[in-house]
């Protein structure tokens, strides 16, 4: 009596066969047969793989409370704005077979690794970014449904580095939050507040992930973004960012999270009056955007 089996594959996804989570089974034949696949494609040696391993551990090693190198993995490696296509594309199917519809909803976008939950809630024109390193901006716009209809007391919870780039999760625990907040739409769905015109900046890489981008070739580098996460029960809820035109590296951002219908210009202004009527006295920037979110299902 032999152990031994021609085909490894075939006998590894053969031990499922008491599986019965089914949604499970299925997810992880494919990564056993795509895996296997992967080497024999390559020919994968030893000492390859022993490598793999190692670089795969180091990326869990270095993972803390505040920094997630595996999400950094998924995100330069393009899978997280995959996954982000499929999620909205499936969210929302009912939206954009809808006939009827006015706009579509708005491109969603990877959540990256700087998203601290709790913000502050914060009134309509407030101002998040005062005292930060940064040129002021002045953010608004109205929020709708897919038959331009106003959404009222819809979320949009909105963070970003600082004009030099930096998050603050990457300055410590004393930081606190900060350039972060939550707002509230008002019965028209319009929202606004202050924060800071945001700057290009690389993505940590001082770690595993940035050793496989030197070595793959690539820059760590992300365009200007803010973060904007809007939602409200009864509605698809929305993860994306507003990109500044003039950024550099939107055609080559580092997690492949630009999409055209969210790059915006910020018009740069005079010292002056502000559209909410506030003095400026050094320059400053307005950005304007409108969301679109889609019913839920």
């Amino acid at each position: 009596m032999t152990h031994q089996t021609a085909d490894i594959t075939q006998a590894v996804l053969d031990r499922l066969d008491g599986c019965t989570d089914e949604r499970f089974k299925q997810i992880l034949s494919a990564v056993i047969r795509h895996a296997h696949a992967l080497v024999r494609e390559v020919d994968l040696t030893p000492d390859e793989w022993m490598a793999a391993i190692q670089f795969l551990t180091r990326v869990g090693q270095t993972c803390d409370t505040k920094r997630q190198e595996f999400i950094l993995l998924s995100d330069t490696l393009g899978i997280s704005m995959l996954v982000v296509q499929l999620e909205q594309a499936r969210r929302s199917a009912k939206a954009l077979q809808d006939k009827t519809a006015r706009a579509m909803p708005t491109e969603a976008t990877v959540q990256g690794p700087f998203y601290w939950e709790g913000a502050p809630e914060l009134p309509l024109g407030a101002d998040i970014g005062e005292g930060m390193p940064g040129e002021p901006a002045y953010y608004s716009g109205r929020v709708t449904d897919t038959h331009g209809r106003p959404i009222a007391r819809c979320c949009v919870d909105v963070w970003s580095g600082d004009g030099e780039g930096v998050y603050d999760m990457q300055m410590g625990e004393e930081a606190g939050m900060r350039l972060r907040a939550r707002f509230y739409t008002d019965d028209e769905g319009h929202y606004r507040f202050w924060s800071i015109k945001p700057t290009y900046y690389p993505v940590p890489d001082d770690g595993p992930v940035g050793d496989m981008l030197r070595r793959m070739g690539r820059h760590p580098n992300r365009p200007g973004h803010i973060h904007m996460m809007v939602y409200r029960d009864g509605y698809v809820p929305l993860t994306t960012h507003l990109f500044a035109a003039d950024s550099p590296y939107l055609d080559s951002d580092a997690v492949f999270g630009v999409r055209d219908s969210l790059i915006v210009p910020y018009e740069k202004h005079a010292p002056g009056t502000a559209p909410d009527g506030r003095r400026m006295d050094r320059p400053f920037h307005t950005c304007r955007y409108d969301f679109t979110l889609a019913p839920a299902a």
